[in-house]
């Protein structure tokens, strides 16, 4: 079965020139800025809480609904835009604006005064992973893709490690609003790395300039067409919600620490930073080489890398939650346990790409964006805080481990749907 996404290189073998590297660089680096101010609210939690009067599920409200509602409806809109507009243009434009925000946040005084400008960090940060993955889509080739995609995201882990490192260091000799004061400036200043870089051409039309003239309802047809002719796309994303869910649950992760097993919040976030930069960044790379390694394998081989990996993974969060704290195998668990919410973006993003018309990656992966967000990041530290409040967050994660369990058999049921229509072709 050809590769849908093969409207692809010149060249039929797997080298990358240094202009893609140098993009990946570049791309990776603002993604872990967008992790380190996204997560800036969960690594302070337990001060918020105490200075404003929040509750764990107003945490669970700032980091879920109130940022992910606007984030993924704008990120769909974005995402069409990227596939018409100057991509590098938009994601200055975002850098900028959420960058701002996160300066503002920093002068807060309620629940009310975090929420209003987090809605808009949300709309700024929209703007990235959607341009981002065209750009490295149409700079990379299609078996390197699920390498690229998996650097790209150790942004995730790098970004909350240093997210965690700066609250852990900063708030306690400066008070967490200085946290949101420095990394807002320092955000600011990188958009102007941003005209170092050119933008690749794109794989699927005759430029750039083609590409503005993709007409909304062309993208939409292509999209809609996607889902009818190829299932395992809506099950794909349906299936990430899930993996999502228990990934954002975690987010409550220094709040257990510090209120369920008595660590000191510095003690939280330094550790909780240390897993992030080791098994969360060498789970999002691993996670990437594995999928790459599966998809030459079998077919729909990045599907079933995706099964493989939650089934792995999921005896080592239980056994974290349960096991009593600061321990050598408590340790061990915890840092087995952080790679599996990060090692899965590389396998995700790999396939809707793969299953995407390539005209429309930037919105077919913003459409992904949305689905996990609204179904997975929303709920997932929400419900978790709302169970926290009432019994205990322990509870809570488990039930997140059940549900990464359930996306598991939807993976399945989606690579044996791509194997069939490969046999058929």
């Amino acid at each position: 079965m050809p590769d849908p996404s093969s409207d692809q290189p010149l060249e039929p073998d797997t080298r990358v020139n240094r202009p893609a590297w140098l993009l990946l660089a570049l791309m990776t680096g603002l993604n872990v800025l967008n992790f380190v101010d996204r997560q800036l609210i969960p690594s302070l939690a337990p001060l918020l809480m105490a200075d404003l009067g929040l509750s764990r599920a107003d945490i669970g409200l700032l980091v879920g609904y109130t940022f992910v509602f606007f984030y993924s409806l704008m990120g769909l809109v974005l995402g069409v835009a990227a596939d018409r507009f100057p991509r590098r243009s938009l994601i200055a434009g975002g850098l900028a604006l959420w960058s701002a925000m996160t300066a503002l946040s920093g002068a807060a005084r309620s629940f009310v005064h975090l929420a209003v400008p987090r809605v808009l960090v949300g709309v700024g940060e929209a703007t990235l992973t959607p341009a981002a993955l065209s750009m490295l889509g149409d700079a990379f080739p299609a078996k390197r893709l699920g390498l690229a995609t998996g650097i790209y995201y150790a942004g995730l882990p790098a970004g909350t490690a240093l997210s965690l490192a700066v609250a852990g260091w900063m708030a306690p000799r400066y008070g967490w609003r200085s946290c949101f004061f420095v990394l807002g400036v320092v955000g600011i200043l990188a958009v102007a790395l941003l005209f170092f870089v050119r933008e690749p051409v794109r794989h699927g039309a005759a430029g750039a300039g083609a590409a503005a003239h993709i007409s909304l309802k062309a993208i939409l047809r292509d999209l809609l067409r996607a889902l009818a002719e190829r299932p395992a796309f809506g099950l794909v994303m349906i299936g990430g919600a899930g993996l999502v869910y228990a990934s954002a649950a975690a987010l409550h992760g220094v709040t257990w620490l510090v209120q369920e097993r008595g660590f000191t919040f510095a003690e939280a976030t330094y550790y909780s930073g240390f897993m992030a930069i080791t098994s969360g960044l060498l789970g999002n790379l691993a996670g990437g080489w594995f999928a790459d390694r599966c998809e030459r394998r079998w077919s729909g081989g990045r599907l079933w890398s995706l099964v493989l990996l939650t089934l792995f993974f999921t005896p080592f969060s239980v056994a974290y939650f349960l096991l009593p704290p600061k321990t050598p195998l408590f340790f061990a668990c915890w840092w087995v346990s952080y790679a599996s919410t990060v090692a899965y973006f590389g396998p995700l993003f790999s396939v809707v790409q793969q299953l995407a018309p390539p005209r429309v990656r930037s919105s077919a992966v913003a459409l992904c964006l949305l689905v996990t967000n609204l179904f997975g990041v929303g709920p997932g530290p929400w419900i978790t805080g709302i169970i926290g409040d009432r019994a205990n967050l322990t509870t809570g994660f488990l039930v997140g481990v059940g549900v990464a369990l359930g996306s598991a058999v939807i993976f399945a049921v989606a690579a044996r749907l791509v194997r069939s229509r490969a046999a058929r072709v």
